[in-house]
């Protein structure tokens, strides 16, 4: 059985009331549910649509559209690689292999101490700026497999 906190419990009951249809609560009880338990497992997603009234698949469907919702635990770094098209076209492949080898983490994996995951997604919003990655929150542009590299570096620092 899936068990929030009291404060999540009760900034779901706040959000809810805010919204004209309950639907429309969905992203955001993602979001409070998922900074929870660090993830949207299929018993929330569950949760979630009871609380709104409406059917599973429509949370999920939601869950499985946005970059942001993870249905498995993340690392303490978790990287985003976009594949978009003009990614793509930019290198963000090549940008992809260069991460997981340097941080020794297959693609769509969390390391086993936790502290690494690497995922390649659809559009982080920043096409004029290709290839991008995000690393937790922060955003990085023009990222070239030498950029990666050094990236990767990075990241190996933060967690020492």
């Amino acid at each position: 059985m899936m068990e929030l906190k009291p404060e999540t419990l009760r900034k779901i009951e706040e959000v809810i009331p805010k919204y004209p249809q309950k639907r429309s609560a969905a992203l955001p009880l993602l979001h409070l549910v998922q900074e929870d338990q660090g993830y949207i497992s299929k018993e929330a997603i569950e949760w979630i649509a009871r609380k709104l009234e409406l059917e599973p698949i429509n949370i999920y469907e939601l869950v499985t559209f946005y970059p942001m919702l993870h249905q498995k635990k993340v690392g303490k770094k978790h990287i985003k690689v976009c594949r978009t098209l003009s990614c793509a076209l930019k290198g963000s492949h090549e940008v992809c292999q260069k991460l997981q080898t340097a941080l020794h983490c297959p693609l769509n994996e969390t390391t086993t101490d936790g502290n690494i995951t690497i995922e390649f997604v659809e559009c982080l919003a920043d096409c004029w700026k290709a290839p991008v990655v995000q690393v937790n929150e922060t955003l990085y542009e023009e990222v070239t497999p030498e950029k990666a590299m050094a990236l990767a570096e990075q990241i190996k620092a933060e967690l020492r």
